[in-house]
């Protein structure tokens, strides 16, 4: 079980990499926007350059909204008194696992369960 200061240490770094990834957030929904190319100014390859850089811009985005969505979610396990503990099996999350990813919401046995299905 997790100690209140234990708690509020994580909620700091759940905020603060929330705001991190908002600020990224907003400057990677330019570089994913559709590519136009002038076609008699540009080449082939140049074109296939930018439409790569754009698919990975995008997955990034989709990437990087999935976590912030998991910050959100356990911000609200904060809230609810639920931070720490397993959402699958109820059991305690281990600190050395919240450390690496504080938004974790899966043990690593539940985890590891889910990866194998």
């Amino acid at each position: 079980m997790l100690s209140v200061d234990e708690i509020q240490r994580f909620k700091q770094r759940l905020l603060a990499l929330q705001q991190e990834l908002l600020v990224m957030d907003e400057t990677g929904q330019s570089a994913s926007r559709t590519v136009t190319l002038d076609q008699s100014r540009v080449g082939r390859l140049s074109r296939m350059d930018a439409l790569q850089g754009q698919a990975i811009s995008s997955d990034m985005n989709r990437r990087r909204q999935l976590e912030i969505k998991a910050i959100a979610a356990a911000l609200q396990r904060i809230e609810n008194g639920d931070y720490g503990y397993c959402t699958q099996c109820e059991e305690a999350i281990s600190a050395k696992r919240l450390e690496f990813n504080p938004s974790a919401s899966l043990c690593i046995q539940c985890a590891a369960n889910n990866e194998q299905q």
